[in-house]
């Protein structure tokens, strides 16, 4: 029986690499998660911006042009804001000048003709582009 035993060979040390491995997935996972998640607040985020050029755009068609002055400079921050396409600015300088008169005096007269198809252009403009 003493033979029998001399022949077994003692236990060989495997290499267990899976402690690794799991550590690995874990570690990838989270990466993972944590880059969807950023390009998720991203996309919110842009289209946060969106909404908020609508909120502009209906501050803009509500404005009362009865308070000439204060409606005046309202439109110029507010065309300011809308303002981003070629055509838009172009509307948008064409439509400060006619705006600088009702601005930076005390009393100002009402609002005129011309000045006023200018703002519905770009209000028009602005609400086909939004």
């Amino acid at each position: 029986m003493e033979n029998e035993l001399r022949d077994i060979k003692p236990l060989l040390e495997i290499p267990d690499s899976s402690y690794y491995i799991y550590i690995g997935l874990i570690i990838l996972a989270i990466v993972l998660v944590t880059t969807v998640l950023v390009f998720l607040g991203i996309k919110l985020w842009k289209l946060r911006k969106a909404d908020m050029r609508k909120v502009y755009l209906k501050e803009l068609k509500a404005l009362d042009w009865s308070e000439t002055k204060k409606s005046a400079y309202l439109a110029t921050e507010l065309g300011r804001k809308l303002a981003t396409e070629e055509r838009t600015e172009e509307i948008y300088r064409q439509l400060v000048p006619l705006l600088e008169q009702y601005k930076y005096k005390k009393e100002v007269p009402s609002i005129d003709d011309e000045t006023l198809q200018q703002y519905n252009l770009l209000v028009h403009v602005l609400d086909e582009s939004i």
